[in-house]
């Protein structure tokens, strides 16, 4: 099959899942009522289950903000005056269609490894502006490439929902904390292990993007997709007039230097104190965002406006976050954490287990599109098998992290934010993602079982 029968593939299965598919919110639910059966089958008392899924339902509110607060630090830092001109600077290099989308694909899988959300805003904004100086460039694949982050290596890098919370004093629930005690960065991400795994997979997809890409008469511009391009520019210079005396402190930065100066003294001390592996949560990461929103924003009234343009975004996150807590709270406290561990251990050996943890992790991505949401279902019993068949606890969390973020090719969850600034459908992106995921699956497998014979099984840290 060459590169248009792929493509026109891909669109198909989109437009199938559009079509007969239901809303992710849905398949929470539907996760509900199926974990909720299983505790029974495992002998669990229905009124055990209610209690268990009512306690889990707002424990995990800390957490489910810190993700929150994610997507809204990326956003307030990728749509402010300073980025935007960067990224105007960048889109001036791509001189060839192919090229173009290439180097999307590389800005965005670069940038995902500092922020996921930085990287879904900043692929949008490059995508876009090359676009209006590029009119013959495919702007499907631009897109596609845009999101590349998300679906390839922005769990192995430093907004890995599952690392730092694993890794966050508070954030780890007290029955996931009892099986795996704390497993800092030094475990996970900032193995030799994940760098090179990080760089394999960044090459391969910027390759198959470059590849890819229609040329010639297959190309479908924005034009030819009805979207144009009318004076777009950085939110944040389209601010309206100051109309009373009583707005005067929205518009100047007397505020916001002082507040900047005060967070980041915060950081400077957190850092001397506890070194900067050990101060990297998810805390400290939110908080670094703001503050440098803030600052590049310069006016309060340009990042309140950002913050509020970055929201909606977070929809998703906000409404099903304490679903998946709900069902955390079942699996854990309930004999199925225990039952599907030994189920885990039997049907697995040390050598097998990666690849039996990236199958399961990307199956169930399908159907809960969201790293930190899907961690907490599965680590009380990923983690408790691992523990069994002494593999590193570390590269289990990195194994979930490469593996979870395939389906995010296929599935439009968290493509939303970026459909909505390319005003396109995912109908329009998957495809390109169908490729990716066929090409990425594969090197995903093999770098996970390959580097899990170079870790060492490390006990876990208990420490409170």
């Amino acid at each position: 099959m060459g590169d248009r029968g792929l493509a026109r593939f891909g669109s198909a299965l989109a437009g199938w899942s559009q079509r007969w598919m239901p809303d992710a919110f849905v398949f929470a639910l539907l996760a509900v009522i199926v974990v909720f059966i299983a505790g029974l089958a495992f002998g669990s008392p229905a009124g055990d289950l209610v209690q268990y899924f009512g306690e889990g339902f707002w424990g995990l509110i800390p957490f489910t903000m810190q993700m929150v607060m994610i997507v809204i630090g990326g956003y307030v830092v990728a749509s402010s005056v300073p980025i935007h001109r960067l990224i105007c600077w960048l889109a001036s290099f791509p001189k060839t269609s192919r090229g173009a989308v290439a180097f999307v694909a590389l800005v965005s899988t670069t940038t995902s490894l500092v922020s996921y959300g930085l990287s879904l805003i900043v692929g949008a904004f490059l995508a876009r502006e090359i676009a209006r100086r590029m009119p013959k460039v495919d702007y499907r694949a631009l897109a596609a490439a845009a999101y590349l982050g998300l679906g390839s290596v922005w769990a192995l890098g430093l907004s890995s929902s599952a690392a730092l919370m694993m890794a966050t004093k508070g954030s780890v629930p007290p029955a996931l904390f009892n099986i795996s005690g704390l497993i800092p960065l030094s475990q996970t991400l900032y193995t030799w292990q994940n760098g090179v795994t990080a760089l394999i997979l960044i090459s391969v997809s910027v390759t198959v993007a470059y590849w890819s890409a229609p040329t010639g008469s297959a190309i479908r511009t924005a034009a030819s997709l009805g979207v144009t391009f009318y004076g777009y520019d950085a939110p944040d210079m389209q601010l309206e007039a100051r109309r009373t005396p009583g707005e005067w402190l929205d518009y100047v930065p007397v505020l916001t230097i002082p507040i900047v100066l005060l967070g980041f003294a915060y950081l400077r001390q957190v850092i001397k104190a506890k070194g900067i592996q050990a101060a990297l949560d998810l805390n400290t990461y939110n908080l670094l965002f703001l503050m440098l929103g803030l600052l590049l924003h310069w006016r309060p009234r340009a990042f309140t406006r950002s913050v509020s343009s970055a929201v909606p975004a977070t929809a998703g996150i906000l409404v099903q976050f304490p679903f998946y807590a709900g069902i955390f709270g079942m699996i854990s406290f309930s004999p199925i954490a225990h039952g599907l561990a030994q189920a885990f251990t039997r049907m697995s050996t040390r050598n097998t287990y990666p690849l039996i943890v990236s199958l399961y992790s990307v199956i169930l991505g399908f159907f809960v599109p969201s790293g930190g949401g899907k961690w907490l279902i599965e680590a009380p019993y990923i983690l408790a098998a691992a523990k069994d068949l002494h593999v590193n606890l570390g590269w289990t969390v990195q194994t979930y992290n490469a593996a979870e973020a395939l389906p995010n090719l296929i599935n439009p969850f968290w493509m939303l934010p970026l459909l909505g600034i390319m005003k396109l459908k995912a109908r329009d992106v998957v495809g390109y993602g169908l490729l990716q995921f066929l090409i990425n699956l594969p090197v995903v497998f093999f770098l996970m079982w390959l580097f899990s014979h170079t870790l060492p099984y490390v006990p876990p840290i208990m420490r409170p």
